[in-house]
Protein backbone atom coordinates (compact mmCIF):
# COMPACT_ATOMS: atom_id res chain seq x y z
CA UNK A 1 0.00 0.00 0.00
CA UNK A 2 1.00 3.32 -0.61
CA UNK A 3 2.14 4.80 2.97
CA UNK A 4 3.39 8.38 1.63
CA UNK A 5 7.37 7.36 1.43
CA UNK A 6 7.26 7.53 -2.46
CA UNK A 7 11.06 6.19 -2.59
CA UNK A 8 9.80 2.61 -3.56
CA UNK A 9 6.85 4.14 -6.43
CA UNK A 10 9.83 6.83 -7.96
CA UNK A 11 10.82 4.79 -10.66
CA UNK A 12 7.50 3.70 -11.76
CA UNK A 13 5.94 7.07 -11.74
CA UNK A 14 8.48 8.55 -13.48
CA UNK A 15 8.04 5.93 -16.18
CA UNK A 16 4.36 6.28 -16.14
CA UNK A 17 4.80 10.56 -16.45
CA UNK A 18 7.21 10.05 -18.90
CA UNK A 19 4.91 7.25 -20.95
CA UNK A 20 2.31 10.07 -21.07
CA UNK A 21 4.16 12.51 -22.34
CA UNK A 22 5.21 10.26 -25.00
CA UNK A 23 1.64 10.00 -25.83
CA UNK A 24 0.81 13.23 -25.37
CA UNK A 25 3.59 14.81 -27.46
CA UNK A 26 2.82 11.80 -30.41
CA UNK A 27 -1.26 12.73 -30.20
CA UNK A 28 0.12 16.63 -30.58
CA UNK A 29 2.27 14.99 -34.08
CA UNK A 30 -0.90 13.31 -35.36
CA UNK A 31 -3.36 16.06 -34.88
CA UNK A 32 -0.35 18.26 -36.56
CA UNK A 33 0.16 16.20 -39.43
CA UNK A 34 -3.95 15.67 -39.52
CA UNK A 35 -4.35 19.33 -39.61
CA UNK A 36 -1.60 20.09 -42.57
CA UNK A 37 -2.72 17.17 -44.69
CA UNK A 38 -6.48 18.77 -44.10
CA UNK A 39 -5.28 22.00 -45.04
CA UNK A 40 -3.65 20.66 -48.01
CA UNK A 41 -6.67 18.81 -49.16
CA UNK A 42 -8.66 21.78 -48.51
CA UNK A 43 -6.10 23.83 -50.97
CA UNK A 44 -6.36 21.20 -53.52
CA UNK A 45 -10.32 21.03 -53.85
CA UNK A 46 -10.50 24.31 -53.79
CA UNK A 47 -7.71 24.51 -56.92
CA UNK A 48 -9.85 22.12 -58.21
CA UNK A 49 -13.11 24.06 -58.28
CA UNK A 50 -11.56 27.31 -59.26
CA UNK A 51 -9.79 25.30 -61.89
CA UNK A 52 -13.21 23.99 -63.24
CA UNK A 53 -14.77 27.21 -62.71
CA UNK A 54 -12.58 28.90 -65.06
CA UNK A 55 -10.95 26.46 -67.90
CA UNK A 56 -14.22 24.48 -67.40
CA UNK A 57 -11.15 21.05 -67.61
CA UNK A 58 -8.85 19.38 -64.06
CA UNK A 59 -5.90 20.77 -63.95
CA UNK A 60 -2.85 18.60 -64.56
CA UNK A 61 -1.29 17.61 -61.67
CA UNK A 62 1.47 19.86 -61.71
CA UNK A 63 -1.27 23.03 -61.83
CA UNK A 64 -2.63 21.48 -59.28
CA UNK A 65 -0.14 21.69 -57.20
CA UNK A 66 0.77 25.43 -57.75
CA UNK A 67 -2.10 26.19 -57.37
CA UNK A 68 -2.43 24.77 -54.03
CA UNK A 69 0.33 26.52 -53.27
CA UNK A 70 -0.78 29.65 -54.22
CA UNK A 71 -3.75 29.09 -52.05
CA UNK A 72 -2.19 27.72 -48.85
CA UNK A 73 0.17 31.21 -49.46
CA UNK A 74 -3.18 33.52 -49.49
CA UNK A 75 -2.73 34.42 -53.50
CA UNK A 76 -6.05 33.16 -54.59
CA UNK A 77 -5.42 35.68 -57.89
CA UNK A 78 -2.16 34.02 -58.87
CA UNK A 79 -4.35 30.44 -58.86
CA UNK A 80 -6.59 32.01 -60.44
CA UNK A 81 -4.31 33.27 -63.62
CA UNK A 82 -3.20 30.06 -63.27
CA UNK A 83 -6.42 28.40 -63.92
CA UNK A 84 -6.72 31.12 -67.12
CA UNK A 85 -3.45 30.46 -68.71
CA UNK A 86 -5.56 27.29 -69.91
CA UNK A 87 -6.59 27.54 -73.17
CA UNK A 88 -10.00 26.21 -72.59
CA UNK A 89 -10.91 29.34 -70.47
CA UNK A 90 -10.46 31.43 -74.08
CA UNK A 91 -12.14 28.24 -76.09
CA UNK A 92 -14.69 27.94 -74.12
CA UNK A 93 -15.18 29.64 -71.09
CA UNK A 94 -14.97 32.77 -72.44
CA UNK A 95 -16.53 31.83 -76.13
CA UNK A 96 -19.83 30.86 -74.59
CA UNK A 97 -19.65 33.92 -72.20
CA UNK A 98 -19.71 36.33 -75.31
CA UNK A 99 -21.83 34.32 -77.66
CA UNK A 100 -25.13 35.00 -76.50
CA UNK A 101 -23.99 38.97 -76.36
CA UNK A 102 -23.97 38.24 -80.38
CA UNK A 103 -27.61 37.39 -81.71
CA UNK A 104 -30.84 38.34 -80.88
CA UNK A 105 -32.04 35.04 -79.24
CA UNK A 106 -29.33 35.24 -77.24
CA UNK A 107 -28.12 31.86 -77.91
CA UNK A 108 -24.20 30.00 -76.84
CA UNK A 109 -25.10 27.48 -79.80
CA UNK A 110 -23.48 30.22 -82.66
CA UNK A 111 -20.83 30.04 -84.42
CA UNK A 112 -17.95 31.82 -83.29
CA UNK A 113 -17.17 35.88 -85.18
CA UNK A 114 -15.17 38.59 -84.91
CA UNK A 115 -17.58 40.38 -82.56
CA UNK A 116 -17.13 36.96 -79.63
CA UNK A 117 -13.37 36.67 -81.12
CA UNK A 118 -12.66 40.81 -80.39
CA UNK A 119 -14.07 40.77 -77.04
CA UNK A 120 -12.20 37.28 -76.22
CA UNK A 121 -8.59 39.49 -77.28
CA UNK A 122 -9.55 41.96 -75.48
CA UNK A 123 -10.16 40.23 -72.03
CA UNK A 124 -6.62 37.80 -72.86
CA UNK A 125 -4.46 40.85 -73.56
CA UNK A 126 -5.61 42.63 -70.87
CA UNK A 127 -6.51 46.00 -72.26
CA UNK A 128 -8.99 48.29 -71.03
CA UNK A 129 -12.50 46.40 -71.40
CA UNK A 130 -14.52 49.60 -71.71
CA UNK A 131 -12.81 50.20 -75.39
CA UNK A 132 -14.59 47.47 -76.73
CA UNK A 133 -17.70 49.77 -77.54
CA UNK A 134 -15.50 52.73 -79.20
CA UNK A 135 -12.32 51.57 -79.71
CA UNK A 136 -10.95 50.41 -83.78
CA UNK A 137 -10.40 47.21 -82.84
CA UNK A 138 -10.63 43.93 -84.36
CA UNK A 139 -9.31 40.38 -83.65
CA UNK A 140 -8.56 38.06 -86.38
CA UNK A 141 -6.84 34.70 -87.26
CA UNK A 142 -3.02 33.99 -88.03
CA UNK A 143 -2.66 30.77 -88.51
CA UNK A 144 -1.40 29.16 -91.64
CA UNK A 145 -3.73 28.37 -94.83
CA UNK A 146 -6.46 30.46 -92.80
CA UNK A 147 -9.09 31.63 -94.47
CA UNK A 148 -8.82 35.67 -94.79
CA UNK A 149 -10.83 37.79 -93.04
CA UNK A 150 -14.27 38.87 -95.01
CA UNK A 151 -16.39 41.85 -94.70
CA UNK A 152 -19.29 39.67 -95.92
CA UNK A 153 -18.93 35.96 -94.54
CA UNK A 154 -18.21 34.72 -91.61
CA UNK A 155 -15.95 31.79 -93.16
CA UNK A 156 -12.62 33.12 -91.36
CA UNK A 157 -14.23 32.78 -88.05
CA UNK A 158 -16.06 29.70 -88.81
CA UNK A 159 -13.06 27.76 -90.04
CA UNK A 160 -10.90 29.24 -86.95
CA UNK A 161 -13.35 27.06 -84.39
CA UNK A 162 -13.17 24.16 -86.67
CA UNK A 163 -9.77 23.68 -86.66
CA UNK A 164 -10.17 24.22 -82.89
CA UNK A 165 -7.17 26.96 -83.06
CA UNK A 166 -5.44 28.22 -79.36
CA UNK A 167 -7.36 31.33 -78.77
CA UNK A 168 -4.89 32.01 -76.06
CA UNK A 169 -2.25 32.53 -78.28
CA UNK A 170 -1.35 36.20 -79.44
CA UNK A 171 0.23 34.42 -82.73
CA UNK A 172 -3.14 32.17 -83.49
CA UNK A 173 -5.05 35.48 -82.65
CA UNK A 174 -3.96 38.94 -83.27
CA UNK A 175 -4.79 42.45 -82.24
CA UNK A 176 -5.70 44.77 -85.46
CA UNK A 177 -7.92 47.52 -86.46
CA UNK A 178 -11.13 47.55 -88.26
CA UNK A 179 -10.43 50.88 -90.12
CA UNK A 180 -6.55 48.83 -91.41
CA UNK A 181 -9.33 45.52 -92.45
CA UNK A 182 -13.13 46.07 -93.07
CA UNK A 183 -12.04 50.03 -94.85
CA UNK A 184 -14.33 51.07 -92.41
CA UNK A 185 -13.43 54.83 -91.71
CA UNK A 186 -11.35 54.60 -88.00
CA UNK A 187 -13.62 57.71 -86.73
CA UNK A 188 -16.68 55.20 -87.89
CA UNK A 189 -15.68 52.54 -85.56
CA UNK A 190 -17.07 51.61 -82.40
CA UNK A 191 -15.30 48.67 -81.13
CA UNK A 192 -17.96 45.29 -81.55
CA UNK A 193 -20.90 47.43 -82.29
CA UNK A 194 -19.35 47.88 -85.69
CA UNK A 195 -18.23 44.47 -86.52
CA UNK A 196 -19.74 42.11 -88.80
CA UNK A 197 -21.35 39.77 -86.56
CA UNK A 198 -22.90 42.66 -84.98
CA UNK A 199 -24.36 44.35 -87.42
CA UNK A 200 -25.78 41.17 -88.90
CA UNK A 201 -27.88 40.82 -85.72
CA UNK A 202 -28.87 44.36 -84.87
CA UNK A 203 -28.21 46.67 -87.88
CA UNK A 204 -29.67 44.12 -90.38
CA UNK A 205 -33.34 45.74 -91.07
CA UNK A 206 -35.36 47.83 -88.88
CA UNK A 207 -34.95 50.88 -87.71
CA UNK A 208 -31.42 50.50 -85.72
CA UNK A 209 -32.80 50.78 -82.44
CA UNK A 210 -32.05 46.99 -82.18
CA UNK A 211 -28.64 47.74 -81.65
CA UNK A 212 -28.80 50.40 -78.70
CA UNK A 213 -31.43 48.15 -77.03
CA UNK A 214 -29.50 45.16 -76.74
CA UNK A 215 -25.94 47.43 -76.07
CA UNK A 216 -27.81 48.14 -73.04
CA UNK A 217 -29.44 44.66 -72.49
CA UNK A 218 -25.73 43.07 -73.04
CA UNK A 219 -23.33 45.93 -71.55
CA UNK A 220 -25.65 47.93 -68.74
CA UNK A 221 -27.74 45.03 -67.67
CA UNK A 222 -30.82 47.23 -68.36
CA UNK A 223 -33.19 46.24 -70.63
CA UNK A 224 -36.07 49.54 -72.13
CA UNK A 225 -38.59 48.54 -69.67
CA UNK A 226 -36.20 48.97 -66.73
CA UNK A 227 -35.54 52.12 -67.60
CA UNK A 228 -38.76 54.07 -69.64
CA UNK A 229 -39.02 57.60 -67.98
CA UNK A 230 -41.61 59.41 -69.10
CA UNK A 231 -40.40 63.08 -67.55
CA UNK A 232 -38.18 63.34 -70.51
CA UNK A 233 -38.90 65.58 -73.51
CA UNK A 234 -40.26 63.56 -76.09
CA UNK A 235 -38.86 66.25 -78.95
CA UNK A 236 -37.06 63.74 -80.73
CA UNK A 237 -38.90 60.61 -80.61
CA UNK A 238 -39.02 59.54 -84.68
CA UNK A 239 -41.63 59.92 -87.17
CA UNK A 240 -42.80 55.94 -87.35
CA UNK A 241 -43.95 55.73 -83.51
CA UNK A 242 -47.11 56.17 -83.68
CA UNK A 243 -48.95 58.98 -80.94
CA UNK A 244 -51.89 57.03 -80.41
CA UNK A 245 -51.02 52.81 -80.46
CA UNK A 246 -54.55 51.16 -81.65
CA UNK A 247 -56.08 55.29 -81.18
CA UNK A 248 -55.19 55.65 -77.50
CA UNK A 249 -52.78 58.42 -76.87
CA UNK A 250 -52.73 57.18 -73.46
CA UNK A 251 -50.66 54.04 -74.36
CA UNK A 252 -48.15 56.32 -76.16
CA UNK A 253 -47.78 58.63 -72.93
CA UNK A 254 -48.01 55.78 -70.40
CA UNK A 255 -45.85 53.27 -72.35
CA UNK A 256 -43.92 54.13 -75.70
CA UNK A 257 -43.07 57.75 -75.07
CA UNK A 258 -41.03 56.53 -71.76
CA UNK A 259 -38.48 54.04 -73.59
CA UNK A 260 -38.37 56.69 -76.82
CA UNK A 261 -37.84 59.42 -75.40
CA UNK A 262 -34.30 58.65 -73.96
CA UNK A 263 -33.74 56.15 -76.89
CA UNK A 264 -34.38 57.82 -80.02
CA UNK A 265 -32.08 60.52 -79.24
CA UNK A 266 -29.09 58.70 -78.32
CA UNK A 267 -29.10 55.55 -80.60
CA UNK A 268 -29.44 58.74 -83.55
CA UNK A 269 -25.44 58.23 -83.31
CA UNK A 270 -26.10 55.36 -85.89
CA UNK A 271 -27.52 56.98 -88.26
CA UNK A 272 -25.31 56.00 -91.17
CA UNK A 273 -24.94 52.89 -90.54
CA UNK A 274 -26.60 49.98 -92.02
CA UNK A 275 -26.47 45.93 -92.48
CA UNK A 276 -27.44 45.11 -96.44
CA UNK A 277 -27.35 41.47 -98.09
CA UNK A 278 -24.93 40.74 -100.80
CA UNK A 279 -25.71 37.50 -101.86
CA UNK A 280 -26.96 33.85 -100.92
CA UNK A 281 -27.39 32.09 -97.37
CA UNK A 282 -24.05 31.22 -96.47
CA UNK A 283 -23.44 27.87 -94.83
CA UNK A 284 -23.74 28.11 -90.78
CA UNK A 285 -24.11 31.93 -91.10
CA UNK A 286 -27.64 32.10 -93.08
CA UNK A 287 -26.94 35.76 -94.00
CA UNK A 288 -23.89 36.69 -97.00
CA UNK A 289 -23.99 40.92 -96.24
CA UNK A 290 -21.62 43.31 -94.79
CA UNK A 291 -21.96 46.71 -92.84
CA UNK A 292 -22.87 49.36 -94.91
CA UNK A 293 -21.46 53.03 -93.50
CA UNK A 294 -22.35 56.28 -95.37
CA UNK A 295 -19.54 58.59 -95.77
CA UNK A 296 -21.88 60.74 -98.57
CA UNK A 297 -25.44 61.45 -99.07
CA UNK A 298 -27.76 58.30 -99.61
CA UNK A 299 -29.90 58.84 -103.00
CA UNK A 300 -32.44 58.37 -101.14
CA UNK A 301 -32.47 60.68 -98.13
CA UNK A 302 -30.40 63.41 -100.02
CA UNK A 303 -28.45 62.99 -96.77
CA UNK A 304 -25.49 60.83 -94.92
CA UNK A 305 -28.78 59.36 -93.13
CA UNK A 306 -29.81 55.81 -94.29
CA UNK A 307 -33.21 55.34 -95.50
CA UNK A 308 -34.12 52.99 -92.85
CA UNK A 309 -34.21 56.35 -90.26
CA UNK A 310 -37.00 57.87 -92.35
CA UNK A 311 -39.12 55.42 -92.61
CA UNK A 312 -42.79 55.36 -91.93
CA UNK A 313 -42.88 59.18 -91.89
CA UNK A 314 -46.52 59.20 -92.22
CA UNK A 315 -47.29 57.28 -88.82
CA UNK A 316 -46.86 60.94 -87.28
CA UNK A 317 -45.67 63.66 -89.96
CA UNK A 318 -44.75 66.10 -86.92
CA UNK A 319 -42.52 63.46 -85.60
CA UNK A 320 -39.03 63.89 -85.54
CA UNK A 321 -37.04 64.02 -88.78
CA UNK A 322 -32.85 62.54 -88.46
CA UNK A 323 -30.65 65.28 -90.42
CA UNK A 324 -27.73 63.79 -89.17
CA UNK A 325 -25.91 61.55 -86.58
CA UNK A 326 -25.82 63.58 -83.29
CA UNK A 327 -26.59 61.85 -80.51
CA UNK A 328 -27.87 63.52 -76.99
CA UNK A 329 -27.97 61.83 -73.77
CA UNK A 330 -31.42 62.98 -72.07
CA UNK A 331 -31.04 60.63 -69.38
CA UNK A 332 -28.36 62.37 -67.43
CA UNK A 333 -31.03 63.63 -66.02
CA UNK A 334 -34.10 62.24 -64.31
CA UNK A 335 -34.49 58.70 -62.54
CA UNK A 336 -32.13 57.46 -65.09
CA UNK A 337 -28.83 59.23 -63.56
CA UNK A 338 -28.51 56.35 -61.21
CA UNK A 339 -26.93 54.63 -64.19
CA UNK A 340 -24.13 56.67 -63.22
CA UNK A 341 -23.00 58.97 -66.03
CA UNK A 342 -19.17 59.78 -66.05
CA UNK A 343 -19.06 63.89 -65.64
CA UNK A 344 -16.00 64.55 -67.20
CA UNK A 345 -17.91 63.53 -70.62
CA UNK A 346 -20.21 66.16 -72.61
CA UNK A 347 -23.19 63.77 -72.70
CA UNK A 348 -23.34 64.77 -76.16
CA UNK A 349 -21.51 64.64 -79.44
CA UNK A 350 -21.49 62.90 -82.74
CA UNK A 351 -21.53 58.85 -84.36
CA UNK A 352 -21.27 55.76 -82.68
CA UNK A 353 -17.61 56.12 -81.15
CA UNK A 354 -18.46 58.37 -78.29
CA UNK A 355 -21.91 57.38 -77.85
CA UNK A 356 -20.29 53.95 -77.24
CA UNK A 357 -17.91 55.99 -74.87
CA UNK A 358 -20.71 57.19 -73.34
CA UNK A 359 -22.20 54.12 -72.08
CA UNK A 360 -18.88 52.39 -71.41
CA UNK A 361 -17.92 54.78 -69.25
CA UNK A 362 -21.06 54.61 -66.58
CA UNK A 363 -21.38 52.90 -63.42
CA UNK A 364 -23.81 50.88 -64.78
CA UNK A 365 -21.20 49.43 -67.66
CA UNK A 366 -18.75 48.23 -64.75
CA UNK A 367 -21.09 46.82 -62.50
CA UNK A 368 -22.87 45.18 -65.40
CA UNK A 369 -19.42 43.37 -66.08
CA UNK A 370 -19.20 41.95 -62.06
CA UNK A 371 -22.90 40.78 -62.19
CA UNK A 372 -22.32 38.74 -65.79
CA UNK A 373 -18.80 37.40 -64.44
CA UNK A 374 -20.30 36.54 -60.71
CA UNK A 375 -22.99 34.30 -62.87
CA UNK A 376 -20.68 32.40 -64.90
CA UNK A 377 -18.53 31.26 -62.38
CA UNK A 378 -20.21 30.71 -59.03
CA UNK A 379 -23.28 29.83 -60.95
CA UNK A 380 -25.71 32.02 -58.74
CA UNK A 381 -26.66 35.90 -58.34
CA UNK A 382 -24.08 38.03 -56.52
CA UNK A 383 -25.17 40.15 -53.29
CA UNK A 384 -24.70 43.77 -52.99
CA UNK A 385 -21.35 43.53 -51.22
CA UNK A 386 -19.83 41.24 -53.98
CA UNK A 387 -20.95 43.43 -56.84
CA UNK A 388 -19.73 47.00 -55.08
CA UNK A 389 -16.15 45.12 -54.10
CA UNK A 390 -15.68 43.18 -57.55
CA UNK A 391 -16.99 46.64 -59.73
CA UNK A 392 -14.38 48.57 -57.51
CA UNK A 393 -11.56 46.39 -57.93
CA UNK A 394 -12.52 46.37 -61.79
CA UNK A 395 -11.95 50.23 -61.96
CA UNK A 396 -8.82 50.33 -59.74
CA UNK A 397 -7.58 47.51 -62.28
CA UNK A 398 -7.95 49.59 -65.09
CA UNK A 399 -10.95 47.89 -66.36
CA UNK A 400 -9.53 44.84 -66.99
CA UNK A 401 -12.20 41.77 -66.77
CA UNK A 402 -9.48 39.05 -65.57
CA UNK A 403 -9.47 40.64 -62.92
CA UNK A 404 -13.22 40.06 -61.98
CA UNK A 405 -12.68 36.52 -62.69
CA UNK A 406 -10.11 36.08 -60.38
CA UNK A 407 -11.67 38.02 -58.11
CA UNK A 408 -15.05 36.17 -58.03
CA UNK A 409 -13.77 32.42 -57.66
CA UNK A 410 -13.03 33.72 -54.22
CA UNK A 411 -16.42 33.64 -53.55
CA UNK A 412 -17.47 30.71 -54.60
CA UNK A 413 -14.32 28.28 -54.24
CA UNK A 414 -15.66 26.31 -51.20
CA UNK A 415 -14.28 26.23 -47.34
Amino acid sequence: MFNGNNKHYSKPVTLIIATLLCFAQLFTQIGTLQAATSDDGSHREQARRIHDRLAGVPPTETVLNQMATDISNGDIAAAANRAMNNRNFYNVTLKNFITPWTNEAQTVFAELNDYTATVIGVIRDELDYRSILFDDILYTGAASGLTAYSVSNNAHYREMEIRGLDLSDPNVLKKTTQSAVTGLPAEATAGIVTTRAAARAFFIDGTNRAMFRFTLLNHLCVDMEQIKDNTRATDRIRQDASRSPGGDSRIYINACSGCHAGMDPMMQAYAYYDFEYTGSPDVGDQLVGQLVYNVGNDPETGSRVQPKFLINATVFPDGYVTPDDRWDNYWREGPNSVLGWDPALPGSGAGAKSMGQELAYSEAFASCQAKKVFRTVCLREPDGTQISNLTSNFKNSGYNLKTVFADAVSYCMGK
